[in-house]
């Protein structure tokens, strides 16, 4: 039977299957938990999603790209400064993180980890969602160039690299640690190299 409302039953389906691949990894993962709670049928499920595979890859076009956007992309849009935004969008991030994210890693990720190397859709998307933040940090970091509040002798896309990476590699650390206290002394670090992102602190080097 065609449910009555597709959209939101395709939503609350990526919703579930999110939380269950988040917690047990793709290959982990369990068709009859994802439909669980959610009081759904298989049939409702393959209506929407052929196959497994097909499911994880929405997970990672559609749950997972927007999580990147809301937390990364769109404030940096908004932000007037592109180091009081990118200070704002890492402090956020460790602030607005439940215990569940904080210690069970960054789901972008996780998925990076455990699927880049076997399966090349997920690559090619989770590679996708990767160049899409970066390319937002860098585009943020040119335009703090161009109105003299980011140094101007700076690679923007090889330091938008280099943030993208810590900060996963900040979301990894704490994921092995388990440990909030260890995630804020990382973010603390982080926030203090933004300093160095600005003009004078190109001229103290000198």
């Amino acid at each position: 039977m065609t449910p009555k409302h597709p959209d939101q039953t395709r939503q609350r389906i990526l919703e579930a299957a999110f939380w269950e691949m988040y917690r047990n990894g793709y290959q982990g993962a369990s068709v009859d938990r994802i439909l669980q709670g959610t009081g759904l049928t298989k049939g409702a499920l393959y209506h929407h999603f052929p196959n497994k595979l097909q499911l994880g890859y929405a997970i990672v076009d559609e749950v997972i790209r927007s999580w990147i956007h809301e937390r990364w992309v769109r404030p940096l849009e908004a932000a007037t400064d592109p180091v009081e935004g990118l200070r704002a969008c890492i402090r956020e991030c460790l602030a607005a993180s439940p215990e569940e994210i904080l210690t069970g890693g960054c789901p972008l990720n996780n998925l990076a980890q455990e699927m880049s190397s076997i399966d090349e859709g997920f690559r090619t998307r989770l590679d996708h969602v990767l160049a899409d933040w970066r390319s937002a940090v860098a585009a943020k970091l040119r335009e703090g160039q161009m109105a003299g509040s980011v140094r101007d002798d700076l690679d923007a896309g090889a330091m938008a690299s280099l943030l993208v990476s810590t900060f996963e590699g900040v979301a990894g650390t704490a994921k092995a640690a388990r440990s909030r206290e260890l995630a804020g002394q990382m973010v603390d670090v982080m926030v203090a190299l933004l300093d160095t992102l600005r003009p004078s602190a190109a001229t103290a080097t000198r």
